[in-house]
């Protein structure tokens, strides 16, 4: 088995084992997710554990130690055990092993959950500390949905937030890194239109957002809300031209430009003791009209 299939009345979702990745998600016949091209970007949902964003140099550091901890972590790129599953609900598992421990030294549990109802997707990122030293991650989502969710094009959307957000982002280095400088976003009141240009400098790095919840509308008046409460930044990204819109719910966020610290010591960065564990969750709901 290399995947799982969830239903709910005409709802439908495919998780795959690699990664934990939803790989579809289709309601009234309409799929949401896109499907990913490898000359644009491959990935269609992937999670993200135990950093979000870029390191640098392709690195972190832990005690004095270099370990080769990449763009969003490992978690994708890993093989995951079913540990329970129904009809419209499945929890999926992975632990510390060899490899990971060769990038990131902590014992760890990671568990992803799907829950698929009517109009709704929702996704749980479970982490817990088996180990017996303190352990730092962070977490998030990454799923890229069709832009246009219908058949009115591109042009005339936007992401609405719950609040009234700063209407500038962090400038990201080459490389991704987060800069201290900002650059300005045409937020109009809480609306956001968007454009390819609003892309053309990377992802929009929405960090400690005042919303808990946001949705992508499409010109067609078709909608996706996404509701993070466990989550205090958001991602919006895209590559200027592609038909997608990724909507990613973040605990973390890449390195600060110039960061040469450890680990524990990264902005945006949280530990579990031994024995503690977490749970951050977000529901996708998707709307016709």
């Amino acid at each position: 088995m290399t995947e799982i299939t969830l239903t709910h009345g005409d709802a439908r979702a495919t998780i795959a084992l690699l990664g934990a990745e939803a790989r579809s998600w289709r309601v009234g016949g309409r799929d949401l997710l896109w499907p990913g091209d490898p000359t644009i970007w491959s990935d269609i949902s992937p999670i993200l554990y135990p950093v979000v964003g870029w390191t640098r140099d392709g690195a972190e550091r832990v005690d004095g130690v270099r370990y080769p901890l990449t763009l969003h972590g490992f978690a994708r790129f890993e093989a995951y055990t079913v540990e329970a599953s129904g009809p419209d609900f499945a929890r999926l598992t992975l632990s510390d092993n060899s490899g990971t421990r060769a990038i990131y030294p902590f014992a760890f549990t990671l568990a992803i959950e799907y829950r698929l109802s009517a109009d709704a997707l929702a996704i749980a990122i479970e982490v817990a500390n088996p180990g017996e030293r303190r352990a730092p991650y962070a977490c998030g989502l990454h799923p890229g949905f069709r832009w246009p969710l219908g058949s009115a094009g591109r042009e005339g959307a936007l992401v609405q937030f719950e609040k009234v957000e700063r209407p500038e982002v962090p400038e990201l280095a080459p490389g991704g890194l987060v800069r201290s400088t900002t650059r300005p976003v045409p937020l109009c009141g809480r609306n956001l239109p968007l454009s390819d240009a609003l892309f053309a400098r990377d992802a929009l790095c929405f960090l400690d957002c005042a919303s808990r919840l946001l949705t992508f509308h499409d010109a067609s008046g078709a909608s996706i809300t996404m509701e993070y409460e466990s989550f205090p930044h958001v991602g919006l990204w895209t590559r200027p031209g592609a038909p997608f819109l990724c909507l990613e719910p973040w605990t973390g966020y890449s390195d600060p430009d110039g960061f040469t610290g450890d680990l524990f010591d990264k902005p945006g960065m949280r530990v579990l003791e031994r024995g503690e564990r977490a749970r951050h969750e977000a529901r996708f709901v998707f709307r016709s009209e």
